[in-house]
Formats: C-alpha cells, structure tokens, sequence
C-alpha cells in the first residue's frame, strides 16, 4: 500500500497540535546560528519556538503567538531590547529572560529594574538557558496561581493579597508587581528584619547572579510611593548593615 504524504495543511494543524502541548518559547534574538542553534535544543527539550530577529519582528511575534516566555537581545538591530521589555511590562507580567554580552552589574542592574525575570550572559549553555527558563515558568505559574483572599491592615495601609492592591486612608497606591511583592512579604512579618540575600531569595527567586542594590533601589521606590499617598506608617525602616524591616 503506497502512503502518501501528509498535506501542507495537516502538517501545519499536526503542529499546531503539538505546540498547545508544549511551552511556547520566543527567541527574539538577531544571531541567526545562535537561533538555529537554540530552537534545535529546545525543540528536543520539549519547547516550542518562534523568533524574531529585531523588536519589530518580536511585535509581531507576539501579538500572532501565545507565548510563554521571552528570551529577549538586548543589542537588537533596529533598537534596544529594553525598550520591548518596558512594553511588556506596561500591559503585563509575560515571563522574560534577558540575554546580553554585558556582565556588568549596572546593566544586570537596569534589566532587573525593567522588569526581567532573569538575566544571562553570552556566552552560555543551551543546557543552562532551557534549565532557566524551567525555572522561569515554575515561578511565574506559582505567581499567577489563583490566591486566597485575604487582607493585611497595617497602621494606614491596607493590602489585599488576593487582587494584589494596596490602598491607603487617601485611595489606591499603585504599585509595580515587584514592588507590591516586596512590601506584601515584609507585610506578612512586621517587625521582622530580612537581609537583601533573603530578599532577593524570597521576593526575586533569585541566586546569586541578582545583587543588593535592586533590594535598594525597590525599597526606595516603596518608601517614595508610600510617602506620596501620606502614608505615615507602616513604614519599611533600614536596620544597619543587616537589611530591612516593616514597622508598625
């Protein structure tokens, strides 16, 4: 019996099919062989992949595709991969790691500010980029899991970690997602100092490639946001040469 082979249409729905069931990846990235050569790895590793080569390309990309995490250039041809990144952010948590030559902790620095999840630098393993971005996507699916209800009063401050807002006597405060998981977390144990290693442990899910002054720099923004809405207390005090606590 002669087979005959499959139709562009049954191929192309055969893989539809098959891309639902795995994790979409989108590799926004203009090195054409490092492209090739990640989709070829992680497409054994059990990911789907799509790619773009500049931040055009990467709109495009999403906007088309439902994906599920970013692996996104920095040093892209028409622009900054930031600039992307600060759009991602502002209509969304879509996971994104951040890949870069630079080292630098100002730039890791900046990136995290951004909003990344991760930060890497070239040149890395493919074993290492599909290990985080695994780590990535158990994070973020621990993040969005449905919350129990449940709200925090605190001196003039009230926190309701089930719509994750927080408000004070005047309204709303709004807060950046990692900015309102930092003062949640300090919120669940007043009084209690937590060093920036434990911080960024606890609020960043991070290891070691994270350092202490995005802890700084978030409080700051908290602390600034907070005194804006008139909040008096609670207030996120500086214990000295250990870390950070919420004060009553």
């Amino acid at each position: 019996m002669l087979l005959h082979p499959e139709s562009d249409d049954t191929a192309d729905a055969a893989n539809e099919t098959l891309r639902g069931l795995r994790p979409v990846v989108a590799l926004i990235e203009d090195e054409a062989d490092l492209v090739a050569m990640l989709r070829a790895y992680l497409e054994r590793d059990g990911f789907a992949v799509v790619d773009a080569p500049d931040t055009r390309g990467g709109q495009d990309v999403l906007r088309r595709e439902r994906v599920d995490l970013v692996v996104l250039d920095l040093g892209l041809p028409d622009g900054n991969g930031l600039d992307l990144l600060r759009g991602l952010r502002r209509v969304g948590e879509l996971p994104v790691i951040i890949v870069s030559g630079s080292g630098a902790e100002t730039d890791r620095v900046v990136g995290l500010e951004v909003g990344a999840d991760d930060y890497i630098v070239k040149p890395f393993s493919q074993r290492e980029l599909a290990a985080r971005i695994r780590a990535v996507l158990r994070r973020t699916a621990t993040r969005n899991a449905p919350a129990k209800s449940a709200v925090m009063n605190l001196g003039e401050l009230t926190i309701d970690t089930g719509a994750r807002q927080v408000r004070s006597v005047e309204g709303p405060i709004e807060l950046t997602p990692r900015e309102y998981q930092l003062l949640e977390f300090l919120a669940a144990a007043p009084g209690q100092t937590f060093s920036p290693q434990q911080l960024l442990e606890h609020v960043w899910d991070a290891g070691g490639w994270q350092v202490p002054s995005t802890v700084a720099e978030h409080v700051y923004r908290v602390r600034r946001k907070l005194h804006a809405a008139g909040v008096q207390g609670p207030r996120i005090t500086t214990v000295r040469s250990f870390g950070y606590r919420l004060d009553a």
